[in-house]
Formats: C-alpha cells, sequence, structure tokens
C-alpha cells in the first residue's frame, strides 16, 4: 500500500510543533496512527512522542562546536549531512504497510526557499514510495500587516516551485484572532492587486514597481491560498487533514473525505468566527 508524509514547513515560531501535536492528538481521537518525525537538529521538547529524531544522526550543538559554525550554517550543514546519510533516515522510517508520517522541519525558510537539500530528501522520499505533501505554516500575526502578509504568501510560493509537491497553506494560531470573518476572508484566497494598493499606502513612491513585481508573481502563479486553524476546533482540523489527505490520495482504497463538503475552508471559518468583533 501507499505510504504518506507531511512536511511540515514554516518561519521559525510560527506553530509547527504545536501542529504536529495537534494532529497526533486528533490521530488517537479519531483512531488514525500519525508517527512524528523530528527533523530539528535544534530542537529540545516534544509534546508528541517521536518515531524518529535526527538528532540521533547529528546535532546542531556538535556541529556548531566542531566547525565553529552559527547556528543557520550549522543547521545547513546538518541538512547537508542527512542527505548524504538517507539509507539512516530510510531505516528510521522502516518498511511498513499504509504508514503516514509527519516530519517536524525547522524554522529557517532557506531550506524551503533556495538550498537543495529539502528537495534532494523529498525525491528520496518519493523513490521509497511516499506520497509527500508540503504543509507550510504561517502564523496569523501576519494578517496584521500588508507587507508582513505579502512576505509570507511569497515564502509559501517560493516552497512550493522548489520543492514541486502536493502543497497546503496553513493560517496558524486562528483561535487567537479576534477579527470578523469578513475581514478574514480576504486572507484565503489573497487577492494580489489589493495586496499591492495597501502596500502602496504604506511605501515610498519608489517601491511602488516593486510591490507590481511581487503581486504580479502571485497573479501568475495563482497557487497562494490558506485554510485557517484552531487547534481548539475539531472541526477546523479535520478540514485542514481532510485538505492534506486529498492532496496525497490518502485512503484511495476506502471512500474519500471531499474537503469541499466540509467547508472548503471560508464556510469554516464564518462559523468558527462568527460573534468574534
Amino acid at each position: 500500500q501507499m505510504r504518506h508524509v507531511q512536511l511540515v514547513m514554516g518561519p521559525a515560531g510560527c506553530g509547527k510543533s504545536t501542529y504536529c501535536h495537534t494532529m497526533h492528538e486528533h490521530g488517537l481521537a479519531t483512531k488514525r496512527n500519525f508517527h512524528i518525525v523530528n527533523l530539528d537538529p535544534a530542537a529540545e521538547h516534544f509534546e508528541y512522542p517521536v518515531a524518529a529524531d535526527i538528532r540521533d544522526l547529528i546535532g546542531l550543538d556538535d556541529v556548531m562546536e566542531e566547525l565553529d559554525y552559527g547556528p543557520n550554517g550549522g543547521l545547513v550543514y546538518a541538512f547537508e549531512y542527512l542527505n548524504e546519510n538517507l539509507e539512516w533516515l530510510n531505516d528510521q522510517l522502516g518498511e511498513g504497510d499504509d504508514d503516514y508520517f509527519i516530519f517536524d522541519c525547522p524554522g529557517q525558510i532557506e531550506l524551503y526557499s533556495h538550498v537543495p537539500v529539502m528537495k534532494s530528501i523529498v525525491q528520496a522520499l518519493q523513490r521509497w514510495g511516499f506520497m509527500v505533501c508540503g504543509v507550510y505554516v504561517l502564523d496569523s500575526q501576519f494578517i496584521a500587516d500588508s507587507a508582513k502578509f505579502m512576505s509570507g504568501c511569497l515564502a509559501c510560493l517560493a516552497a512550493m516551485v522548489q520543492l514541486e509537491i502536493p502543497h497546503v497553506n496553513v493560517l496558524s494560531k486562528m483561535d487567537l484572532v479576534r477579527k470578523k470573518a469578513s475581514f478574514m476572508e480576504r486572507f484565503y484566497q489573497p487577492d494580489p492587486e489589493e495586496l499591492v494598493a495597501e502596500l502602496n499606502e504604506a511605501s515610498n513612491p519608489a517601491l511602488y514597481k516593486l510591490n507590481a513585481a511581487m503581486g504580479s508573481l502571485l497573479e501568475d502563479y495563482s497557487l497562494v491560498g490558506f485554510l485557517p486553524l484552531n487547534i481548539h476546533d475539531p472541526e477546523s482540523i479535520t478540514l485542514v487533514l481532510a485538505h492534506i489527505d486529498h492532496a496525497i490520495q490518502y485512503g484511495e482504497d476506502v471512500e474519500p473525505t471531499d474537503p469541499d463538503a466540509l467547508g472548503g475552508g471560508v464556510e469554516d471559518a464564518e462559523e468558527m468566527m462568527d460573534g468574534d468583533d
């Protein structure tokens, strides 16, 4: 049977580990078995059981101490070392049928945007028979500022283009958002022209062409949309998981869950935040 992987990416502090913990707990409640893999060599504490841990192969502290690297350089080196020892990862994943792994990845976004190490790992997983979905987690605080939100959208797009795998973008920490649903809708399927107009209002005229170019990039690819995730709302978790399962064809031998039947994201968000100011 087909095996599956969620590759959970995003900037530092966006809620990747919380996402992994939430999915593990949701799996226990729904009788689904998710194996969580830690791919962050700098991680220290986990709220979920770890099925495999990159620190058993290489730790960031050791790299920084032995090679006198900084944290970012050490992290890239650790992933290059993992790429040279992919059989270790293959052994850790085992040979079970219908396994479903969730990879908790580091917060250094260059690993997903232009450094080729993560793409090599994805290609290895595909050779081993895994269907891989990228899950890019963006903190909902990014909606507070148009420039910040534009940068988040471009980071998502860079990862999508670089990794070339099915991709789901998630707005995390929605339980902390106190905005009306009508205000939030614009962030689930961003309108590049509207984003550029907001950027121009707060920008020096010298940056107008740059803003337009960034908006054009988003519009040309037309790939960046977001699903809201409230970790305290089981329906919100189910919706996100249904989109990911659909993207990697999980459970094709059983009746599939159509994410559109769960509201498609925006409708669920409206129910989730109805009554909030």
